[in-house]
């Protein structure tokens, strides 16, 4: 599992010193600033627990990826960060995908396993649970209702969940324009059908007919997919009221950040939805945080399971979206991992992006593991390491680890035995869970959906009589209001904008994924 081999003294001696490669390793880890302990140094099967394996706690926010074959402990890596992260005044963010990560906010349960890993890896292992909140998708399981509105999810994100093709979406591209420049508020599906509706009717096809227009075909080619999408039981997910990606942001009374914990298993067959929610709710984040540069800690730390479902069959412009999303919200201080099965399921330019490395054991049955095995061994740094048979052979729990060090540069490449989490290694049963979320204090403000007037009903107005030419040019004369009166009046301006420059009046600006942003 290594080149060369330990010797007895270094056997035992519990730092390792008399053994050069793990002494080169302990000191790449040596950080004088805070860190996260992940665990002690493997060496041909020894563990070492006077060498520590840590990531800098300002490092961070450049990002990771952990990664591994099914059942060899990535969700337990997850939560061991998380509670780490939380322990230092940050909050995160999990996505549960498996329904098993709520055990994070009650203490854990000592037995033999955990208390012989805790003396294995030179670390005292004490029972703690840690603050969280429980969200659940449009309240779909026992979590606070998430909810996004049709305009703030934009046409990009909304594309990709009803699988559009290029022109599909530049043609709801323009269906969120017209709504955004005509004070038409799209809030629920209801609202975009009825927009899409009214711009295929006689009397509302002439209103793109200057930008483009809406082929009759493509306009049924979305109205049928909303339709499905809402037969699937999709439309709770869009809505108000709106949830609010600060509240992600904050700490508990302790000091401590608060772990918000989005129950994701009632959505498992729906992937294109759920991962394009979690890329909703980065992209909210990246919008409303101002730069801070280089801190002492992030702001978040966001942590995206299953990270293959977001990339599949997305397209270039969202890709290209997601990479420049990732790019940038180092700088606002968010941390993004990624949790998947092998580096090949994030795309090379985001892989780029990653930092910190968390290599849980690799399978390698069939040639395409093989061919992926190989793959994963280029993307680390050089080392003492057979990394093709070290990957092969690591038990749960143990795992490849190379991070960024404190001057940004990566550390050695190393074999990790990692701690256990100190909180619930299992799901909380559903009566504790259901009072956790009653208790919230974000309860109050999500668990009712509202459903107020927007473009559905506005659009079920019958017209207005119409008047004499005299009275309207009276009318006109007198009650005429300016650009900006018309602006700041419109529904879509209080609701929704949060215009700049030029642009002020004649589209809600949109982000990176075409998404509006909300005023605080």
């Amino acid at each position: 599992m290594s080149s060369g081999g330990a010797d007895e003294a270094s056997v035992e001696d519990p730092a390792g010193v008399a053994d050069p490669v793990v002494a080169g390793i302990a000191a790449g880890y040596a950080f004088a600033g805070q860190a996260l302990d992940l665990g002690a140094v493997l060496r041909d099967g020894r563990c070492f627990p006077g060498a520590q394996v840590r990531i800098p706690l300002p490092m961070l926010n450049r990002h990771g990826l952990v990664a591994g074959a099914t059942g060899t402990g990535k969700t337990k890596t997850l939560q061991l960060i998380a509670e780490q992260l939380s322990a230092h005044g940050v909050p995160v963010f999990l996505a549960d995908v498996k329904g098993d990560l709520s055990g994070i906010a009650r203490p854990g349960q000592p037995d033999a396993r955990v208390e012989g890993r805790a003396s294995e890896v030179g670390r005292q292992w004490t029972a703690t649970g840690f603050p969280a909140e429980f969200l659940a998708l449009g309240g779909l399981g026992h979590g606070v209702p998430v909810r996004a509105t049709i305009t703030s999810f934009g046409p990009l994100l909304l594309a990709k969940v009803l699988q559009l093709n290029r022109t599909q979406e530049q043609s709801l591209g323009l269906i969120f324009h017209y709504a955004d420049t005509k004070g038409l508020e799209l809030i629920d599906l209801k609202d975009l059908r009825a927009v899409v509706a009214f711009l295929t009717s006689a009397e509302g096809k002439a209103e793109l007919k200057d930008i483009g227009g809406l082929s009759t075909a493509t306009a049924g080619v979305i109205l049928r997919a909303l339709t499905a999408f809402e037969a699937q039981g999709m439309a709770d997910f869009f809505g108000e009221p709106e949830f609010d990606t600060a509240d992600l942001l904050r700490t508990a009374p302790d000091g401590r950040g608060i772990v918000s914990v989005l129950e994701l298993p009632g959505v498992q067959d729906k992937p294109l939805l759920f991962s394009t929610f979690l890329m909703w709710l980065l992209a909210d984040l990246f919008h409303d945080l101002p730069e801070i540069g280089d801190a002492d800690r992030p702001r978040l730390v966001f942590f995206f399971d299953e990270a293959h479902l977001l990339f599949d069959e997305a397209s270039k412009a969202f890709l290209d979206s997601i990479t420049q999303t990732v790019r940038l919200i180092r700088s606002k201080g968010v941390g993004v991992f990624f949790v998947t099965q092998t580096p090949k399921d994030v795309p090379s330019d985001v892989l780029g992006q990653l930092g910190n490395r968390v290599q849980h054991a690799l399978r390698a049955f069939t040639p395409e593991d093989q061919k992926a095995l190989r793959a994963t061994v280029q993307t680390f740094p050089k080392s003492s390491y057979d990394l093709e048979e070290l990957l092969t052979g690591l038990g749960t729990g143990e795992a490849v680890v190379t991070v960024l060090g404190e001057t940004g540069a990566p550390t050695p490449v190393a074999a990790t035995r990692l701690r256990a989490p100190e909180s619930l290694m299992g799901p909380l049963d559903a009566a504790e869970l259901d009072a956790a979320v009653r208790g919230s204090a974000l309860h109050g403000r999500y668990a009712q959906a509202v459903d107020r007037e927007s473009a559905y009903e506005k659009l079920q107005r019958p017209p207005a009589e119409p008047q004499p030419p005299a009275a309207r040019a009276e009318g006109a004369r007198r009650e005429e209001p300016s650009l900006v009166e018309q602006v700041v009046g419109s529904g879509m301006f209080r609701s929704l904008a949060r215009s700049v420059g030029t642009q002020l009046g004649r589209e809600i600006t949109r982000s990176l994924f075409g998404t509006a942003r909300r005023r605080r």
